[in-house]
């Protein structure tokens, strides 16, 4: 599904920031776009920044529950600083997901701008339908400890090429064995 990105951008609060940047919003079936300005408040501008393909995939259903499951289940978008040297802005949207599981792993990363937003109730009713169609619950399976008897002692360690009492940890030479 192609889903917009919408950011915005507004005065920084502090001289060091002159501009502080918000991701708030996504737009499914979204059309191409690269910053294009959809509406202004004296300083603050909103943008559709680009447009992304929202994948999922049959396998991770249970992300998808998980995201589903929340109070208010979310859009995970990520963008990165964009260092070409003529880059319209400083960020460039890189990813979208509706999987809590993969949006943890991005969060884990850190070297990106991160937001969940709100997901559209167009877009809560596809997510559903999908993992309707596709989700097979999987049984628990409790692994058994391996009957392997831990009470012998050993009689030796280390290579038994090695004649040699002092380093029984070290390789054995080239020549031929004992």
């Amino acid at each position: 599904m192609p889903v917009g990105i919408v950011v915005r951008r507004s005065p920084g609060v502090t001289r060091w920031a002159k501009w502080a940047w918000k991701i708030v919003a996504v737009i499914p079936g979204a059309g191409p776009a690269e910053w294009r300005e959809l509406r202004r408040e004296g300083e603050v501008i909103e943008y559709h920044a680009a447009t992304l393909t929202l994948e999922v995939w049959s396998t991770d259903t249970e992300a998808y529950l998980t995201t589903l499951a929340g109070h208010r289940p979310g859009v995970t978008v990520v963008m990165q600083p964009d260092t070409r040297h003529n880059a319209p802005m400083p960020w460039r949207a890189s990813h979208v997901t509706v999987s809590a599981y993969e949006a943890q792993d991005y969060g884990d990363a850190g070297e990106a701008m991160l937001e969940i937003v709100p997901m559209p109730d167009a877009m809560i009713g596809w997510l559903q339908a999908f993992v309707e169609t596709h989700h097979v619950e999987e049984t628990f399976i409790k692994r058994r400890r391996d009957r392997l008897r831990v009470d012998l002692t050993e009689d030796g360690k280390g290579d038994a090429r090695i004649r040699q009492m002092a380093d029984v940890y070290r390789a054995p030479r080239g020549g031929t064995a004992p």
